[in-house]
């Protein structure tokens, strides 16, 4: 399996303490004390028998891709893509209705990385983004999403659009985000088996997308700018299903 560089201090906390992913040595910037983060993701890796290095600033350079590693750089396996069965079975463990994000082009790692953080916020059981045309799971995205990444089941599919009809087959309904969209986002009963489609930072959901979903939520926008950011968008969706699914549990 390749290997992929985790890095920051939050990224490789939450790695360790994740257990999603197999942790081959981690490399840290040499200092006589290591207080704070630096010291826990120490004492962390040697309770779970993975070696740390210490080496110079300029060797985490070296290895780093996002160019901010904050003196800790961990070599983990690659994080693996799971398939749609993956993320309805951790619904079905959970004993929870089925709630799940789609994200048609998303192209931005920090836009992907902010998702995934509300989603796993959310307890959103996982996210689904096309193998085309959108960014993917990377150390850029596990950085902005500040560990979130190392939780959240994330599907990676060729067509969003069979991928919808088979969730719409397994009992979902299909929320598209839609400035034109027929339903406030607050005004649509959202507290059933439910995915939410987010569409790019640009064009919005595609019109085949679009048209396979089964209804379309606005945003309501009282100034002069028409649309939100992708990733705001997206968590006030998924916190609007938080707040109706906590109403009608009360």
């Amino acid at each position: 399996m390749a290997e992929d560089t985790i890095e920051g201090r939050n990224m490789v906390l939450e790695a360790l303490r994740s257990g999603e992913r197999t942790l081959h040595k981690i490399f840290m910037v040499a200092s006589r004390r290591k207080p704070g983060p630096l010291g826990e993701i120490k004492q962390l890796a040697r309770k779970k028998g993975i070696q740390v290095e210490e080496v110079g600033k300029g060797h985490l350079n070296q290895l780093s891709v996002t160019r901010n590693h904050q003196g800790v750089i961990a070599l983990a396996a690659a994080k693996e893509y799971v398939g749609l069965a993956d993320i309805l079975n951790r619904a079905r463990e959970r004993r929870e209705e089925p709630f799940i994000l789609i994200l048609d082009g998303i192209q931005d790692p920090h836009n992907l990385g902010a998702l995934l953080r509300s989603a796993e916020g959310a307890g959103v059981h996982g996210v689904i983004i096309p193998k085309h045309r959108a960014a993917s799971l990377t150390a850029a995205v596990g950085r902005a999403s500040a560990g979130a990444m190392e939780y959240m089941a994330v599907a990676r599919v060729t067509n969003l659009t069979r991928a919808i009809k088979e969730l719409q087959k397994q009992g979902l309904w299909v929320a598209g985000a839609d400035p034109q969209g027929e339903k406030p986002y607050n005004d649509a009963d959202l507290t059933g088996p439910i995915a939410l489609v987010v569409g790019s930072e640009g064009k919005g959901i595609r019109r085949l997308v679009k048209e396979n979903c089964d209804f379309l939520l606005s945003l309501p926008m009282r100034g002069r700018i028409s649309s939100l950011n992708a990733s705001v968008a997206g968590s006030l969706l998924m916190y609007e299903v938080v707040r109706q699914r906590a109403a009608s549990n009360g």
